[in-house]
């Protein structure tokens, strides 16, 4: 089943380019965060792991078994800035979790291997 779209690709786009720009634009930082939220959901489909970006959003993605009550075993949070700069290549996984940037739990709360994401800009 594809992932239902709330935000056209190239304003998307626009939001992440603004966002990286100026990270302190609080409306592209919004939008920004919730269109690679989208992408993420989109490129990896699945419900194993729910990705949090307080206060914008919140994801499931990845392959694999169905979470379907209470608390999701599997689960990535992160603030926007940092969800950004993680989905567009910024910023290096292994150097947002160093730094304590990433809360995950579960054993597979991680996305290494999917970050960055495949987008255009």
């Amino acid at each position: 089943m594809a992932v239902r779209r709330r935000i056209e690709v190239e304003t998307g786009r626009a939001a992440v380019r603004a966002t990286q720009a100026d990270p302190e634009d609080a409306t592209a930082l919004a939008t920004a965060t919730r269109f690679l939220l989208e992408e993420l959901a989109s490129a990896h489909e699945g419900h194993t792991v729910e990705v949090r970006v307080p206060p914008y959003g919140a994801a499931q993605a990845i392959p694999g078994p169905r979470h379907t009550r209470g608390t999701p075993p599997n689960v990535i949070e992160t603030d926007p800035v940092t969800w950004v700069a993680l989905a567009t290549g910024a910023l290096a996984w292994v150097d947002a979790t160093a730094a304590d940037r990433i809360a995950a739990s579960g054993s597979r709360a991680d996305l290494s291997e999917v970050l960055p994401l495949a987008w255009e800009a």
